[in-house]
């Protein structure tokens, strides 16, 4: 909207509060307020939700592989041809053999359930999920053939490990003996200590060359698991559509979306609830907006037609009832960018402020999965809210401004 010069004057004199019009613009601004409140609101919890989304994606994702290949016995045999076939398939980026299998682990008496994950050395450094994740010790000492392993952060803690302590890896599948199998036992120094930051893996995962876990589980030359990644993860079935009629009969292929369908569909429902709860807070505080409006044109009934009388024109009051509200909703937008910002930015030390004050653990990376409170703001969203936000604003503006612009000057100033 296009305001004049005395357009510009009225609209500016009825943003701010006159002679008796206190209240009416303590309402104004409680609807500024409740305007940045919501879109505040909106933005972090959604925000919130899209780093939770993502940060678990990539963690899951990074450590599992877009797919994987299984064997129908538990292992693979053939796993050096099925590795090339899964590399010639167009789309594919990598593909990493994997020996991996559940045991128990001890430390100084207290055991653990682990997950012995065997990986070849390359593909240990060369796994993004890991780097820079490193908390104690050094990565590079866990070779093949050194008797070191990397455990998770949570992991250490639970069996009260630290780095240049020995693990003992407990498998059933051990010698044949008369009196039946007896379990196997191997102690490992512990070189590194690392936390991805999804709490079931940090408390699980025992790292080791591929080697030494074939070793230890008398795998001989076969492997657990061929781990894929590929070009386009929402996009992973008709990537490897070619490689599963290959596999038939030799092996089964499971991609992201049937290992974590429940967990990434439950986050998906739940943002589109969030959205939708949240934005009638947006709605109610523009129904403030209405109601300040409505209250301002009763006060200014006599000014509106003395206007109309000097010369001022229907269309004239409607953008200046108009201006004036979109105003009230633009501003509340605003500062809610700026507090949702703001939030985002301090997020954690605020999660952690409250927990201090209240003494309660709100961020259990136990319930939770990640052990820090996520957050990946996405410009589009942030437009949708800012753009549903205007547009309600906008039609909170119509009803008032046409009743302004309605006015009768001879009814309201008959016994002027």
């Amino acid at each position: 909207m296009i305001l004049n010069r005395y357009e510009r004057m009225i609209a500016r004199r009825y943003l701010l509060p006159g002679k008796g019009e206190g209240f009416i613009f303590l309402v104004a601004a409680i609807s500024l307020i409740a305007v940045m409140l919501g879109v505040a609101a909106l933005i972090v919890v959604m925000s919130v939700m899209n780093g939770f989304r993502a940060e678990l994606f990539d963690k899951i994702i990074g450590l599992n592989g877009h797919a994987v290949v299984q064997s129908y016995g538990g292992r693979l045999p053939d796993w050096q041809q099925i590795l090339a076939e899964s590399k010639r398939t167009p789309g594919v980026v990598s593909a990493t053999p994997l020996v991996e299998q559940p045991l128990m682990g001890s430390y100084s008496g207290r055991v653990e359930g682990v997950l012995v994950r065997g990986m070849l050395p390359q593909d240990i450094a060369a796994n993004k999920v890991l780097q820079g994740k490193i908390v104690q010790g050094s990565m590079a000492e866990v070779k093949p053939g050194s008797g070191n392993v990397a455990i998770g952060a949570r992991l250490a803690e639970a069996l009260g490990a630290s780095v240049g302590g020995q693990i003992s890896l407990i498998s059933p599948e051990g010698p044949a003996t008369p009196f039946g199998t007896v379990p196997r036992i191997v102690s490992y120094r512990i070189a590194a200590i690392f936390e991805v930051g999804v709490y079931d893996y940090d408390k699980a995962f025992v790292i080791m060359p591929m080697s030494d876990a074939q070793t230890l589980l008398m795998m001989g030359d076969t492997v657990s698991i061929i781990e894929i990644q590929t070009e386009d993860a929402d996009k992973v079935d008709k990537i490897l559509h070619p490689l599963v009629l290959r596999l038939q009969g030799r092996a089964f292929l499971s991609d992201w979306r049937s290992q974590n369908s429940s967990l990434f569909q439950a986050l998906e429902v739940e943002r589109v609830v969030m959205f939708v709860i949240l934005s009638i807070i947006i709605l109610v505080a523009v129904f403030n907006i209405l109601s300040s409006l409505i209250m301002l044109v009763r006060a200014k009934t006599r000014d509106i037609a003395i206007l109309r009388t000097m010369g001022a024109t229907r269309r004239a009051l409607l953008k200046v009832f108009m201006t004036v509200g979109v105003t009230i909703g633009v501003l509340g937008i605003f500062a809610g960018l700026l507090l949702g910002a703001l939030f985002l930015y301090f997020r954690q030390g605020l999660v952690n402020f409250v927990q201090m004050l209240t003494g309660q653990n709100l961020w259990d990376p136990s319930v939770r999965f990640l052990t820090e409170l996520p957050s990946k703001p996405d410009p589009v969203e942030v437009a949708a809210i800012v753009g549903m936000a205007l547009l309600f604003s906008f039609l909170a503006t119509l009803y008032p401004a046409w009743k302004a612009a309605s006015t009768d000057p001879v009814q309201v100033l008959r016994y002027e």
